[in-house]
């Protein structure tokens, strides 16, 4: 006999062997022993593994039927979770959890959130406050959503000036204080590089992940530098630092002349190493791209519109937003190397903490923060948004199909081959 016919008849015994009696018991082993030719203590050994098996095509003997876990928390602690959620921006379960007295807090003072309204009440205020990242994470994956659509690089490297810059590399210290920031721009081109089009530049500290962001009508020097000195003046803080790739929006002699007289020093990434520059790239993601989308802004009402946009955003980030940075080097329990973090904070707690800034300022800073009401800020951004859509998504959409039909395919001689049709 066959070890798979064995395991298939000591399955179907185990069966009845479970709950049986124990006279049954010794019947089904004698009769076990008999057609396998087992020993007793084998037949037996194997009559109860076979019942303790997991179930299986051709093992199922006891089905297991698994409880659903009782949820922890409320219905009505899950429903203003996800309204939370929303009016922060979608923060990850790290995040959120961090910061969700100080959402609270801010919704409670601008009555968007009113004890007995809006199944809102003191013990739902207490779960959301005991509630894990983990958890969040899991109670907001089925309101969670992604953006499929991908945009296009368009930095030209500088050979200008290239050589009398400091090249910064990833891992390379930067100073304890605040003022030293990364800095890019990201093209809002759409699906063609063709034609002017408006650029964001962006900046990012690298202490404390405080954002700085402006929208420009094209990447010239002139508007890269109103930008600049723009940032200069209304970041709270002295910019001290300045660290850009290598495109000639930056490396170019107005620009230099500027941060020399300003007394910004100024260093660049290595040419296609966007490691150095990790902090300012993930900003051109979940920033630039999250909220300005990938359509295709060229005219001066979307520039405006963005701009109007960006200054939602960084209130949100700076202000509501925490963040974590790097802090040191360690290992995991297997020895290979790891990153490891500090807790979570906002740029504005990280700011303060350096202690850079005059009574003043902190008190002009916390009263501002106090003064934000994040659903009305998500509203805010919503409304810009909208309008971005109205302006620019049917231009887009018509520059794509355009751009996909120009390069067509047909069959020639049972080979796909690429040809420009008329409209090219």
């Amino acid at each position: 006999m066959s070890l798979a016919a064995r395991v298939e008849i000591t399955s179907r015994y185990a069966r009845l062997y479970v709950g049986a009696s124990k006279r049954v018991k010794g019947e089904l082993l004698d009769e076990v022993v008999s057609v396998t030719g087992w020993s007793r203590d084998n037949a037996r050994r194997r009559l109860v593994a076979a019942s303790k098996a997991r179930p299986g095509r051709g093992r199922e003997v006891v089905p297991r039927v698994r409880k659903g876990r009782s949820s922890k928390y409320s219905y009505d602690a899950l429903m203003v979770l996800q309204r939370v959620w929303a009016v922060s921006g979608g923060q990850c379960g790290k995040y959120l959890a961090e910061s969700m007295a100080l959402q609270l807090d801010a919704l409670e003072r601008h009555c968007e959130l009113v004890f007995g309204r809006d199944r809102y009440s003191r013990e739902v205020r207490e779960e959301l406050l005991a509630m894990s990242a983990a958890t969040i994470d899991r109670y907001l994956k089925p309101v969670r959503d992604s953006d499929p659509i991908r945009g296009i690089a368009a930095t030209k490297p500088s050979p200008l000036l290239r050589s009398s810059i400091k090249i910064r590399k990833a891992g390379d210290e930067v100073e304890d204080e605040p003022g030293f920031f990364e800095g890019d721009t990201v093209a809002h081109c759409g699906p063609t590089l063709r034609g002017e089009f408006a650029r964001s530049l962006n900046l990012t500290d690298v202490r404390t992940g405080w954002v700085w962001t402006r929208s420009v009508p094209n990447n010239a020097h002139a508007h890269i530098l109103s930008g600049l000195q723009a940032a200069v003046e209304e970041i709270p803080f002295a910019v001290t630092g300045l660290d850009f790739d290598n495109g000639t929006e930056f490396l170019n002699h107005a620009v230099i002349k500027w941060a020399g007289e300003m007394g910004i020093y100024f260093t660049r990434s290595r040419p296609y190493k966007k490691n150095d520059q990790a902090t300012i790239e993930s900003k051109n993601n979940h920033l630039v791209r999250r909220y300005g989308f990938y359509y295709r802004y060229d005219t001066p009402e979307e520039v405006r519109e963005l701009n109007r946009l960006w200054r939602l955003v960084d209130d949100r980030l700076n202000f509501l937003t925490p963040t974590k940075k790097p802090v040191e080097w360690g290992s995991d329990r297997n020895g290979r190397r790891k990153r490891i973090y500090d807790k979570p904070a906002t740029p504005l707690a990280r700011l303060l903490r350096t202690g850079v800034l005059a009574q003043g300022q902190q008190a002009d800073l916390l009263a501002y923060r106090d003064s934000l009401n994040p659903a009305g800020i998500g509203r805010q951004i919503a409304a810009a948004q909208a309008r971005l859509r109205d302006l620019a998504a049917d231009k887009t959409d018509a520059l794509h199909t355009r751009a996909t039909s120009v390069l067509a395919h047909r069959r020639k001689g049972g080979i796909w081959v690429q040809h420009r049709d008329a409209a090219g």
